[in-house]
């Protein structure tokens, strides 16, 4: 399972914030096993802050030459690089104040 940042939430939220919420999900359930992906959008100064902070991945959709030396730069630091967000994603953006059980269901349905 991957958890997947809303789109463009590098530059909004920042790898800290990101960072500090895999990191409680990842408490909340230490059996699971995940990786993370930080969506930067096309925003560079948002994916090079997040590769200095280290994040686990990163979603960068800008220009393919930013995207190469960015990728670089990733592969330097060790944090894993995409040009595009997973296909399969579930957005609960739509779902901010849903009740538990409304989350946990559509969570159920989508995992099948």
């Amino acid at each position: 399972m991957v958890l997947v940042s809303a789109p463009d939430a590098g530059g909004g939220v920042g790898p800290g914030w990101f960072k500090a919420l895999v990191a409680a999900a990842r408490g909340a359930v230490p059996d699971a096993q995940c990786s993370s992906l930080l969506d930067c959008g096309d925003n560079v100064g948002a994916a090079l802050a997040a590769i200095r902070a280290e994040v686990e991945g990163i979603v960068f959709t800008g220009r393919p030459d930013a995207a190469r030396r960015l990728a670089d730069i990733a592969r330097q630091h060790g944090v894993h690089f995409e040009t595009k967000r997973p296909a399969d994603a579930l957005g609960l953006a739509e779902d901010f104040f849903a009740s538990q059980e409304d989350l946990e269901r559509r969570c159920a349905e989508f995992l099948g």
